[in-house]
């Protein structure tokens, strides 16, 4: 029996670091999506269950940046980590404020990245499982109420919250 892989969006506009981070990430039980562009980014992410993102901030056509804000709108539960050669305090933070995990530095030791993205899963799997302890919680708590109409309204209120 395969292994469940840890679904990995790459978006790098340096085609060769691009294909070495793949194949690297690939053979530590990573499934990868490489893409070039932020564009490609938001696309690949509507398209397939992305688990993290490794984001390069300076690419033609939307940044790094932006692809960030983009995809943690879209994917609540997903966690982005920047890798940069371009990488500033300033922009640190404010990738941080967008919901960034992390924010490397090229060059960056496969170690070191390695250890952010398995950080980055392991929250990932922490806030999704959290929220979901909260609603079962809420569903065992209401459960006790004797009025169905009561269960079903908080229900659907639970239902809309997402």
């Amino acid at each position: 029996m395969e292994k469940e892989k840890i679904n990995l969006l790459i978006v790098d506009d340096e085609e060769q670091f691009l294909n070495s981070i793949s194949r690297s990430l690939e053979l530590r039980d990573f499934k990868v999506i490489a893409v070039n562009r932020g564009e490609k980014a938001i696309e690949a992410a509507k398209n397939n269950p992305i688990d993290i993102a490794l984001v390069d901030l300076k690419m033609p056509g939307i940044s790094g940046e932006e692809t960030l804000k983009l995809l943690k709108q879209e994917h609540k539960w997903m966690e982005v980590v920047i890798l940069t050669g371009h990488g500033a305090i300033d922009s640190a933070v404010e990738c941080t404020k967008n919901g960034a995990y992390s924010y490397l530095q090229k060059p960056c030791e496969l170690d070191i990245l390695l250890k952010a993205l398995q950080d980055a899963y392991k929250k990932k799997v922490m806030n999704k499982k959290q929220i979901e302890e909260k609603k079962m919680n809420e569903l065992l708590s209401i459960s006790i109420s004797n009025s169905p109409r009561q269960i079903l309204r908080k229900l659907r209120e639970m239902d809309k919250g997402d």
